[in-house]
């Protein structure tokens, strides 16, 4: 066959062996998958120049009230000395540990009550019964008003903190863990049991696996609410942390030590997301259309 005789519609490296056309495509995909990235990065980085900037002009030609709503340089100024010369509690290294100890803390308890009740909870009907209006209650007081209650009980240390954390956490856990629980596949349930499984068995090796999908979908959401708990802890009354710095920055009208605070809350915040998804993306290789699966 002549080369003008090939049709149009057909490419020419598609007579080409060894599958060419299909690694050409591949690699075109893998290609516009970077320069998107890239595209996406980029465009992240000038809104927030633009943002930053934007924000710099308005407080120095005094547009915006440079006293309430300070300045981008003024923020970095109070987080350089933080960093330089450290805070009137200790180092600032010394308050985001504190911090990130108390969310850690409260985040792994409720983490682990949350999956342990929701697959309890879901797999035993009669418990679900029994604490399902139990849990539909607390569920719907406001958590955040138990932190005062916490701090009563518990005083200014990392307690009530924990505390904080954990009611935070364990209700998002909770209800994925127990959803997660009763969606399992019916089917895979029934093979395990044909096949002589025990209850605790089935839990173990069908629902749990099953259900870890629905759990690590909370654990992004569940870490950032441990945070949250942990900072209004502080903020109410402690001996160290970001909230702490909040609260006295506020109580100084240093509007740009609270801005600050804020920036070294969101950089932990962002950098737990990270390792959260890192980690999930290792587990769920396995799974069809995760990134990084085999396609």
């Amino acid at each position: 066959m002549s080369p003008d005789m090939i049709p149009d519609t057909v490419p020419a490296t598609a007579l080409l062996p060894g599958g060419r056309v299909r690694k050409d495509r591949a690699a075109d995909r893998a290609r516009a998958h970077r320069n998107r990235r890239l595209l996406v990065l980029t465009t992240r980085v000038l809104l927030l120049v633009v943002l930053l900037g934007a924000w710099e002009v308005l407080a120095r030609t005094e547009t915006i009230d440079p006293f309430n709503f300070s300045m981008p340089s003024r923020i970095w100024d109070q987080m350089v000395q933080w960093t330089m010369h450290g805070t009137p509690q200790g180092s600032l290294g010394e308050q985001v540990w504190a911090t990130l100890q108390e969310a850690l803390l409260g985040w792994v308890f409720g983490v682990v009550a949350g999956v342990l009740l929701g697959i309890a909870l879901g797999r035993v009907p009669f418990l679900a019964d029994v604490l399902g209006p139990y849990v539909k209650v607390l569920n719907a007081v406001p958590r955040i008003v138990l932190a005062p209650i916490f701090l009563m009980m518990f005083g200014l240390g990392m307690a009530s903190k924990v505390a904080s954390a954990v009611v935070l956490v364990f209700f998002p856990v909770f209800f994925n863990a127990f959803q997660g629980a009763r969606e399992v596949d019916r089917n895979l349930v029934a093979n395990a049991r044909i096949l002589g499984a025990s209850n605790r068995r089935v839990t173990l090796q069908v629902v749990i696996p099953s259900a870890t999908s629905w759990i690590f979908t909370s654990l992004h959401v569940s870490f950032g609410f441990a945070l949250i708990g942990a900072i209004v802890g502080e903020y109410l009354g402690a001996e160290k942390g970001i909230g702490l710095l909040v609260a006295q920055s506020q109580g100084t009208f240093n509007a740009q030590g609270v801005y600050a605070a804020m920036v070294v809350l969101a950089v932990v915040a962002l950098l737990a997301e990270a390792l959260l998804a890192f980690t999930e993306k290792r587990l769920f290789r396995w799974r069809p259309g995760a990134p990084g699966s085999e396609r």
